[in-house]
């Protein structure tokens, strides 16, 4: 863990344990840095920097207006909102803005602005008028994967990386933190495919631990492709997907989450597909888009993307037929 990630923590942390009646003696120092630590770790990292970036963003404006930010009055609250909205940021953008400013004031012990009806009923009216719908990419369904993975150059490293990931990520319904977090001990041999051991994700938080199952297909097999990509890179233990520099140099870093959505957004391009239209996620979407066309079973659909909620998953396949049995059909 680098050092910013450190000084979250404890930045999130201290303000916790400073409202104690008295100060801890200089003995329990050790014990006091300890437990800051797995009370950081109540967050992701991720979630963490987001909420940091969040509350950085209202402090700023409240200092614009020469106003508290901590306590925060509701009020505040209600207008900062306000005014997020008017530049057009989204509901899903306020809700992490609330979150935020929530847990600042639950971590100084102070009474959370964000409970009050005014500030609960800004939010419904700005959610109201902005609407709820987010602005969802495009899954990357197995026609578009095939696709993007056709005119990558296999026998350079960036190109055998790429088109592992593409295929990797999409036959296993991956986050992309799960997919770039995948290392070469995590995979299991088996005569019918692959199993993958997933450490931790998303809804995985405490570290439990998951498998998936990739299986081996006729003509764009992820496992060929990841075999290719690890023989070529001559990677034996460590991350799976890593950076590839100029010249072809394989590192030793491992790529970034956000580095999966630019790998997706550069071979959409190239299968002409607008960028805009997809992300990281477009994997994950898209292999349950397909799945679902296919008239996969739903719970053999959950098997393979882990999802906890039926609901979320049924999304998936209400939307690939919308079309089928159409009640207009032949009506005009």
């Amino acid at each position: 863990m680098d050092k910013t990630d450190d000084s979250d923590k404890n930045q999130s942390a201290a303000m916790e344990l400073a409202k104690t009646p008295d100060p801890f003696p200089e003995h329990l120092e050790q014990e006091v840095e300890l437990t800051k630590g797995y009370l950081a770790e109540q967050h992701a990292p991720s979630t963490r920097r987001a909420y940091r970036a969040d509350w950085k963003i209202f402090e700023a404006w409240c200092e614009q207006k020469e106003i508290s930010p901590l306590p925060a009055r509701p009020e505040t609250v209600a207008m900062f909102l306000s005014s997020e909205a008017d530049q057009g940021k989204s509901p899903a953008t306020l809700r992490r803005r609330l979150a935020a400013i929530r847990l600042a004031h639950r971590m100084a012990d102070l009474e959370s602005p964000t409970n009050s009806e005014l500030v609960k009923g800004t939010f419904a009216g700005i959610r109201r008028v902005h609407g709820t719908v987010p602005n969802a990419k495009e899954p990357a369904i197995a026609e578009r994967i095939r696709a993007m993975v056709d005119p990558i150059d296999r026998d350079t490293p960036a190109g055998a990386r790429d088109r592992a990931l593409l295929l990797f990520g999409f036959s296993g319904a991956f986050r992309r933190s799960e997919l770039v977090s995948i290392q070469v001990d995590d995979l299991e041999r088996k005569e019918q495919g692959l199993i993958v051991s997933i450490r931790k994700s998303k809804t995985d938080q405490e570290g439990v631990g998951d498998t998936v199952p990739i299986i081996q297909a006729d003509h764009y097999c992820p496992i060929q492709a990841l075999d290719h990509w690890l023989k070529l890179s001559a990677i034996e233990s460590g991350p799976i997907f890593r950076r590839v520099y100029k010249g072809g140099k394989v590192g030793t870093t491992v790529l970034s989450a956000y580095s999966v959505a630019l790998i997706v957004k550069k071979w959409a391009t190239q299968a002409g597909l607008k960028a805009d239209d997809f992300a990281g996620h477009s994997l994950r979407s898209g292999f349950l888009t397909s799945a679902a066309m296919n008239r996969a079973s739903l719970f053999k659909m959950m098997e393979v993307s882990r999802h906890k909620d039926p609901k979320t998953v049924m999304q998936y396949i209400k939307k690939s037929e919308l079309f089928d049995d159409h009640a207009g059909e032949g009506l005009l």
